[in-house]
């Protein structure tokens, strides 16, 4: 019993020099990563596959300090004016901090590109977003602001114009709520576009019927480092203004529908 309450002692005693050990060689700098297969590619409602599967990943190197850097990709549909690699390749980066108990500010900026492809595709969309937690739900409010530029003019309006530029708004909110004693998680998402009702000289564009909202109803399930999500995506665009997507989101001639219609899209990720 001796030996065992010496033990124990010199363990207590030990123990805080242990623990500022740990947070010592706690480093300054992390990297996460992510990789997804998906049946669709959504974004802000819109497929950007034409409604096929999409494989992503993205990587992220993060400071103490808050500051952050990432890339994200994805292929898109063998559609349009932008040539190339058929892909999106976002570069990313901004600042997260703690503002009080269970709210996080985050800000940053998007550069989307278009590898390979076609001039004047590129375009950049600062953002900031407001997270909340309480208990098992999280709750976050967002805009994305892309300034006037010439990716995004309307250039169906004024083909031969090269000196206009168009910009966007974008808001959204998102919920998400712990099931508890399951590995699910409900989530919700919708969002609203403001931006130039037409496509930009290579097909680019974040909102192309101009204002319209977008939404979803989906869960997470979660095993180790795996996410298998479901959710159900749609969007106000009507069948008629979906038409002004093709052929640059589609093929568009085979009539085969709207890109931006409603669907079920699942989807597979690998966190690291």
């Amino acid at each position: 019993m001796k030996s065992i309450i010496s033990v124990a002692v010199l363990a207590a005693a030990l123990s805080p020099a242990a623990a500022w050990a740990q947070e010592e060689e706690k480093p300054a700098v992390t990297i996460s990563g992510s990789a997804t297969i998906a049946s669709d590619y959504r974004f802000r409602g819109v497929s950007q596959t034409d409604k096929e599967m999409a494989v992503q990943g993205g990587l992220t190197v993060t400071h103490e300090s808050g500051l952050y850097a990432g890339v994200w990709a994805s292929n898109l549909s063998g559609w349009g004016t932008f040539g190339g690699a058929n892909m999106e390749l976002d570069l990313i980066g901004g600042y997260k901090a703690s503002i009080a108990d269970n709210m996080t500010l985050d800000m940053g900026l998007v550069w989307y590109m278009y590898p390979g492809g076609a001039d004047d595709s590129d375009f950049a969309e600062p953002y900031v977003k407001l997270t909340g937690t309480t208990g098992p739900a999280t709750l976050t409010a967002g805009a994305a602001y892309a300034p006037k530029q010439y990716a995004l003019a309307n250039v169906s309006a004024a083909p031969n114009s090269r000196g206009q530029s168009e910009d966007n708004l974008y808001l959204w909110g998102d919920g998400a709520l712990a099931i508890a004693g399951t590995p699910l998680t409900a989530k919700a998402h919708i969002g609203y576009s403001d931006g130039n009702p037409g496509l930009g000289p290579n097909g680019t564009s974040v909102a192309p019927t101009g204002r319209y909202w977008d939404w979803s109803l989906g869960v997470d399930a979660v095993w180790r480092n795996l996410t298998l999500n479901l959710s159900y995506v749609d969007t106000d665009i009507s069948r008629a203004e979906a038409a002004r997507l093709q052929p640059n989101f589609s093929k568009g001639l085979d009539g085969s529908g709207s890109i931006a219609d409603a669907t079920v899209v699942a989807s597979v990720t690998a966190s690291f």
